[in-house]
């Protein structure tokens, strides 16, 4: 009897510590989720609102605008998470030699953009690649180019323009996941490697990569998140140009809230085919990751 009380008192005890933490967690994240599904429902502009239906999602088939963002999202998405993960990795192994001088100071100088301003690097961004911004004065200088390179009004380079801010922002992010897991992996079995002869490239396909498999679904999952949600760089380097060659999702979103004439209901219809999208592609990638574990 005694024991139950005490259980009972156990139980009491721990739902009063947590309880705080799940009715902020209710009110700041579930309540909104349940608002924005219930939204993506409602027709009409600003806060004339009303039931609709299935009529926002109608309205995504026919909206060219819609495809375009999607597009130039997935443009984004297949070319930059490749390159940002696979630079993440090749530089994760490469400090994590023990023989390479000053490797703090180069851990460092590559994990710094991910903790800068989000606005301050977009803006020198913008101004390193204008017209007659630094990158084409050297381009220039150099005799690289004969003339300058349009590369924030032609919908081409725009794009390289935004995939090389965002690649050079959180590929030092996502190379401190692989750092860490790299410490933890026993250091005996790239020296029986060694011994046995295997070259460097192959104890990097046959090793690494097969220990780091985890994190590199962890942050595969979250690089895809994180660009499916692609904003800040888009709005303040390029506005979404040129001609919206740039125009993402979150952003698309962004102009339907406060842009163009509001439209609630359908741009909470958007933002949930960003969350199916998302969920598409993670499950996608655990089918992936749990096929090749079980291959091998």
């Amino acid at each position: 009897m005694a024991q139950t009380r005490l259980d009972r008192s156990e139980q009491v005890n721990g739902w009063a510590f947590v309880m705080p933490a799940l009715v902020l967690l209710g009110i700041f994240m579930i309540y909104p989720i349940i608002w924005s599904l219930w939204m993506s429902f409602q027709v009409g502009r600003g806060a004339n609102f009303s039931f609709g239906g299935l009529a926002n999602i109608q309205r995504l088939a026919n909206d060219a605008l819609l495809i375009k963002a999607l597009t130039n999202t997935c443009i984004f998405f297949f070319i930059q998470v490749p390159i940002m993960i696979v630079l993440a990795l090749l530089f994760a192994v490469a400090l994590n030699d023990p023989t390479l001088r000053f490797r703090g100071l180069f851990r460092t100088a590559l994990f710094l953009p991910c903790v800068t301003s989000l606005i301050a690097y977009s803006s020198l961004f913008k101004s390193m690649f204008s017209a007659d911004g630094i990158i084409n004065q050297t381009l220039l200088t150099l005799h690289v180019i004969g003339t300058p390179i349009p590369w924030l009004s032609d919908p081409f380079w725009a794009r390289v323009v935004i995939i090389t801010a965002i690649t050079w922002r959180w590929t030092g992010y996502n190379m401190i996941f692989y750092l860490a897991a790299l410490q933890n992996v026993d250091k005996s079995i790239y020296e029986a490697a060694r011994i046995d002869g295997v070259p460097a490239w192959a104890r990097f396909t046959r090793i690494t990569i097969p220990m780091l498999k985890p994190v590199i679904l962890f942050t595969t999952i979250l690089s895809t998140i994180g660009t499916l949600q692609l904003f800040d760089e888009v709005n303040n380097i390029t506005q979404g140009g040129p001609g919206n060659a740039t125009l993402t999702l979150s952003m698309y979103i962004y102009n339907l809230t406060f842009r163009m004439m509001p439209s609630f209901g359908y741009s909470a219809t958007v933002s949930w085919v960003i969350v199916v999208i998302v969920a598409i592609l993670s499950f996608i990638q655990f089918m992936i990751a749990r096929d090749r574990r079980r291959a091998s």
